[in-house]
């Protein structure tokens, strides 16, 4: 494979509400948005697919169940400085799973999108 690009499906509530949210605190870009079903928006080789219920990738699976957001699962997004992105994201309202958890390999912290689903933001530590 020479593709380089990263591709990770979010399945959100509200895809423009998802799109806004992405776009404006953690600096993604639109690739294309067929809103109410779907957008996709890059950051870097990131490339993160927001399906919304009207999505194909919403429909309900053999047994009924219907897929949804939230879960463990999570992007990682390495920052420079974790206490500065912390600092500006309360700012604006961004809610926080959890409060910064420092470890052997670095510092993280836990956000939650508009449809639970979560991202982490981590800072390695210096070696």
């Amino acid at each position: 494979m020479t593709d380089e690009t990263v591709n990770v499906r979010y399945m959100v509530d509200n895809v423009e509400t998802a799109v806004e949210w992405y776009v404006t605190h953690l600096g993604f870009t639109l690739i294309s948005k067929q809103a109410p079903a779907f957008a996709d928006v890059r950051r870097g080789a990131l490339r993160l697919l927001l399906s919304g219920p009207m999505s194909s990738a919403g429909r309900p699976m053999p047994d009924g169940e219907q897929p949804k957001a939230g879960g463990w699962n999570r992007i990682h997004l390495i920052v420079d400085d974790l206490a500065a992105e912390v600092a500006r994201l309360r700012e604006s309202g961004v809610r926080f799973r959890n409060d910064v958890v420092t470890g052997p390999g670095g510092s993280q912290i836990l956000l939650t999108d508009p449809s639970g689903n979560l991202v982490e933001l981590f800072q390695p530590a210096q070696r």
